[in-house]
């Protein structure tokens, strides 16, 4: 169960359906909550439309879910669909509070499994809609308005009781006594049935839910203290709490409403993301008429207008134009990237200098954008260690917080004689005071803000334990081919071959796809294709002209004789035409531009490196050398990569794998943990459990410099709530706190929490240390 307990009625939930069955706890909430709002229903859905047919037969329905408040809401709702028949899958994410099921059998069961959710109290919205009537947005202008009301109130009725306590000398008789706290009443009354309004209502809710939240002690803490003074009133009593109330609903409030400001602050990247796909996109149809589309209605094979300075809201390649796209949303690289026809671009990006007409190859969910979201989700709702501990400790918030508020209420009256109100003031202030906010967000929003720093740097996490791992590392070990270095064949520069020679040999090698080709071709830049081009597998290709044949190939194939090339030599091609000398183009697999400062970096910090390749010695003993790594072994099957893996890990060390998340599958899965630089096309196929883009190392060691601070944070936050428990209870408890105390030192500590965590989303990456 990967959740955090931020409110006692889930905890709970939890506890009750483990006991009753979901069955009973159906029936039980039911009766709780009466017929009208066992008939509530959401507005309507037009599910059917919002159903996608997957290819392996199941159905997929993704929604968003008001009302989350903690991540044991999010374990209430898919422990209820996971129980539900044909359901395969059901996640919430509580970061974007997307949902999505995937279940088999008939599509109208849909209508059910949305039942399901509304059964236990929450509401469902179309998923992507545009967020002008975000209840999150509204729910923050509520609590502004009802925080300003209450600070208004709070100043006049402290003026009043100024004069109160400024007559407990005896120069205040009682009549003039009682009509300042009639007039105190007269104003925080309407102001607590006004203000408190956020935290009624959340409770209300709850409670007809069958089930609880934190809104409900708060809501219980208020409603006792303005009920006792307004018995201290109508008694003629000489003490009355109406200051106390507003101003306890008042920081209630300014935390409630910084709380959630700053919990938007960490999830703001993934809701950025999918904000970035709902801008409808400009379709054009067959008779040259352009119409809007939204660009999950987008059809395959449709041509997209995309004018400069517009976000692309699809995936595609280029029919027509030649521009400039900013690619930092996929690669994480600022620098823009020249596009032309033929270029894939994706979701997201930015064009920058000229009009693009795009071919559409995916849309709506089946965009990078979208999967990126989808890694992102998964990434922050995993279950790491931490987490299991928070969980364990606030899962006996309710039983023991509830028994501590008593057995001080009763130890007070009973044990030391004090009167029943400043014993229940006591009793509210310990209810208050041990919210257990700051316990359940010391984890995850770590996890989020790490995640959005990773996003914006070009890095994903695809497993929710990465971090945790990654932090732990000691020993980095490379692969060569499309790790350390680009994957792919560049033309080395030769000062005896003329421009006119690469210009021509390219003319051939636009009309071939293999490897050596396309990076010719690529070092040439646009330009025509020879007519006539025939290209001989194995060989290369040959042209007719007058006077004979041109030929593009291997040694072999334009007629040079076999030489053993020395080793470490890359592969080449040569151009041989009628009565000139042959030409030769020579290759190579060149290091990424950083390597060899990426890797000192990480031996300055500590780290042992290594580098693993099947490729032959000296190619590999030269790449060592040309980056600074002294460890390395050359034709390594992955068989051996494995073993090598194995017996780092036996020695006690703990292995970050860097390779080829495509085909080193087998030695990323025998490491600790695993990272692979992946083009954008490869990014679900990946094995790895990170992946990072762009023809940069560096991404490495941002990485590992993350890991190591969103530990170290964790560390804090878990070690600040142990202390603020161990201190704040113990005080509320021999009354040396009131609630108005309680309430600022509650608010103060899930402020502290995420603060704490904000300070990663600020700081620099790049140092990796150990």
């Amino acid at each position: 169960m990967g959740d955090r307990f931020c409110c006692p009625g889930c905890a709970g939930a939890y506890a009750l359906i483990h006991e009753l069955g979901l069955d009973a706890y159906y029936t039980r909430r039911d009766a709780l909550a009466g017929p009208a709002a066992q008939a509530a229903e959401d507005p309507a859905l037009a599910l059917a439309e919002r159903i996608q047919d997957e290819p392996d037969g199941t159905h997929c329905l993704r929604l968003r879910v008001d009302g989350l408040t903690c991540g044991a809401c999010v374990w209430l709702i898919e422990t209820a669909l996971a129980r539900q028949p044909g359901v395969e899958s059901a996640r919430v994410n509580l970061t974007t509070r997307r949902l999505t099921i995937r279940w088999r059998g008939a599509r109208e069961l849909a209508e059910g499994l949305a039942a399901t959710v509304r059964r236990l109290g929450y509401r469902l919205a179309p998923f992507d809609a545009v967020d002008l009537d975000d209840p999150q947005a509204k729910h923050e202008r509520d609590l502004l308005r009802a925080m300003a009301v209450a600070g208004f109130s709070a100043m006049n009725i402290m003026l009043l009781s100024v004069s109160v306590w400024s007559g407990h000398a005896g120069s205040m008789g009682e009549a003039t006594r009682t009509l300042m706290h009639w007039l105190s009443a007269l104003i925080a009354l309407p102001t607590v049935l006004y203000a408190g309004r956020p935290f009624f209502r959340s409770a209300i809710a709850a409670l007809r839910a069958g089930r609880s939240n934190m809104d409900v002690p708060i809501s219980v803490g208020v409603t006792l203290t303005s009920a006792i003074s307004l018995w201290e009133t109508i008694n003629h009593g000489h003490h009355a709490y109406f200051d106390g109330a507003v101003m306890l609903l008042f920081f209630l409030l300014v935390g409630r409403y910084l709380d959630s400001r700053a919990r938007g602050r960490a999830r703001s990247a993934a809701e950025h993301l999918l904000a970035l796909g709902r801008q409808p996109v400009t379709v054009l149809k067959d008779d040259g008429t352009a119409t809007l589309l939204a660009p999950a209605s987008v059809p395959q094979g449709a041509t997209v207008l995309v004018a400069a300075g517009e976000r692309v809201g699809i995936d595609g390649t280029v029919a027509a134009g030649i521009s400039d796209i900013d690619t930092s949303i996929v690669t994480g690289e600022t620098d823009p990237r020249p596009v032309e026809p033929g270029a894939r671009v994706f979701a997201g990006m930015l064009n920058l200098t000229a009009p693009l007409r795009l071919t559409v190859t995916a849309s709506g969910e089946g965009t990078l954008l979208a999967e990126i979201v989808r890694l992102m989700e998964a990434a922050e709702q995993g279950r790491a260690r931490f987490v299991a501990i928070a969980d364990r400790i606030a899962r006996m918030y309710t039983p023991v917080v509830h028994t501590v508020a008593i057995a001080t209420f009763l130890a007070w009256t009973l044990a030391f004689g004090l009167a029943w109100q400043p014993a229940l003031l006591i009793a509210v202030a310990v209810l208050i005071i041990t919210c257990p906010c700051a316990l359940a967000l010391a984890v995850p929003a770590v996890q989020v803000v790490a995640s959005d720093r990773l996003m914006r740097a070009g890095i994903l996490l695809k497993s929710a334990t990465a971090l945790e791992r990654l932090a732990k590392v000691d020993t980095i070990v490379f692969d060569k081919t499309g790790t350390l270095t680009l994957g792919r064949p560049d033309l080395l520069p030769d000062p005896a071959r003329r421009d006119a020679d690469l210009e021509f040999a390219a003319t051939l090698a636009r009309a071939s796809k293999h490897p050596l080709s396309r990076a010719l071709a690529r070092a040439a830049g646009p330009g025509p294709v020879a007519d006539g081009v025939r290209e001989v597998p194995g060989a290369g290709m040959e042209l007719d002209v007058d006077g004979g044949t041109v030929r593009l190939g291997s040694r072999r194939f334009v007629g040079l004789r076999e030489e053993p090339q020395p080793l470490g030599t890359g592969p080449e091609l040569w151009l041989a035409r009628p009565g000139r000398m042959p030409i030769r183009f020579a290759f190579a697999d060149r290091a990424r531009a950083d390597a060899a400062k990426t890797v000192a970096a990480l031996l300055k910090a500590g780290y042992a490196v290594e580098l693993l390749s099947g490729d032959r010695t000296a190619t590999v003993a030269a790449l060592a050398a040309e980056v600074g790594i002294a460890e390395w072994r050359a034709a390594v099957d992955p068989a051996g990569k494995c073993a090598r893996l194995a017996e780092l890990r036996a020695a006690g060390r703990h292995v970050l794998m860097v390779g080829d998340g495509l085909n080193d599958a087998a030695a990323l899965a025998a490491a600790d943990v695993s990272a692979s630089p992946a083009s954008a096309v490869d990014i679900a196929q990946t094995a790895a459990d990170t992946v990072f883009q762009g023809d940069r190392l560096g991404p490495v060691a941002d990485l590992l410099d993350t890991a190591r601070k969103a530990d170290r944070l964790v560390r804090e936050n878990l070690g600040f709530t142990l202390v603020y428990n161990l201190f704040a209870v113990p005080i509320a408890m021999v009354g040396l706190a009131t609630p108005l105390v309680a309430a600022v030192a509650m608010s103060s500590s899930s402020l502290i929490v995420i603060g704490n965590a904000l300070r990663l989303s600020g700081a620099r990456g790049g140092r990796a240390k150990p």
